[in-house]
């Protein structure tokens, strides 16, 4: 196959602990060819989406671990997959990205996350689909109604609809000195919708993202711990990576999200648990599969290729 991989660029990846290098990684080892562009270099010219990309082979050097071959441009049509791994924010630009893959699939392009799913799928409203799974939330820009919110619960965390890593997560309660400036902050006085759920004090124990690879749960997730005096777990905030079994929960959550993530052309996403809750469905750059393939052994790269490659046969 040719695999074409849509990312941020190569030189921020680390690749310790990187997922779209971890898919790299396993693709090459299997004699797939590589390619990498990043979301700026798609064109449209004639009706056809085209991509100015580049051969990438995957090296053994550290730190210089790929070789890049010549840039060309050519159709999207070329490739056996698209696969978009670029990072939120979720901006306009990529919001143009995601309807140019629905063109190109319309000329028969196979992309993944299908440039529909990325738009239907927002990583926090997605939640609002298993309303069984999810602990009590509010979406608002309303000033009063988060107050309310928060009075209601006692304690809870706002976040934006629109970010990733934990950027951006208040944790708020009712006597909080600067709970009117954080939701002034945090909707831009009303002209921001974000989300506000009650706060779940199983986070101590660890914001678990569950890796789903075509509606399938993989066995270990990654217990995010937040570090000392922290709210988030996120790894990027500083959060420490365990490995762990599903859970009983774990398990009943992922079985029940997934057929729903596979119906809607979904090959991975990233359940986010908290307790006994959903919190967040990731499907733009789902992280953590090094993470658990250091500590758990479950080649969860080679899950994913194996995915990929049943689909492109079809």
């Amino acid at each position: 196959m040719r695999i074409l991989f849509i990312a941020d660029p190569l030189e921020h990846f680390k690749i310790y602990k990187d997922t779209t290098f971890a898919m790299m990684e396993e693709a090459h080892r299997r004699g797939h060819a590589v390619s990498f562009a990043e979301a700026h270099q798609l064109s449209v010219e004639g009706g056809r989406i085209l991509v100015d990309a580049v051969d990438l082979t995957v090296t053994d050097e550290r730190p210089h671990w790929y070789k890049l071959g010549q840039k060309l441009r050519q159709p999207l049509q070329a490739f056996s997959a698209v696969i978009m791994r670029k990072d939120p924010p979720f901006d306009m630009e990529y919001l143009y990205a995601s309807q140019l893959f629905s063109l190109a699939e319309q000329q028969g392009v196979k992309v993944f996350t299908s440039g529909q799913a990325l738009r239907d799928f927002n990583e926090k409203l997605a939640i609002l689909q298993f309303p069984d799974l999810t602990a009590p939330t509010l979406i608002t820009a309303e000033a009063h109604r988060l107050r309310a919110f928060v009075n209601q619960h006692q304690d809870a965390i706002f976040k934006p609809l629109d970010s990733m890593g934990g950027d951006s997560i208040f944790r708020v309660r009712p006597d909080d000195a600067n709970l009117s400036v954080i939701i002034e902050t945090i909707t831009q006085r009303g002209r921001r919708t974000i989300m506000a759920q009650r706060y779940i004090p199983e986070i101590r124990d660890g914001d678990k993202r569950i890796l789903v690879i075509d509606g399938v749960p993989v066995d270990y997730c990654l217990a995010r711990i937040p570090a000392a005096g922290e709210t988030r777990g996120n790894l990027a905030a500083g959060g420490r990576g365990e490995a762990r079994p599903l859970s009983a929960r774990d398990r009943e959550i992922a079985e029940t999200v997934g057929p729903e993530l596979k119906k809607r052309g979904i090959l991975l996403a990233g359940l986010d648990v908290i307790g006994n809750y959903l919190t967040e469905v990731n499907v733009t750059s789902p992280t953590c599969f090094r993470e658990i393939m250091d500590q758990s052994g479950i080649n969860v790269a080679g899950l994913y290729i194996d995915a990929l490659e049943r689909h492109c046969q079809h």
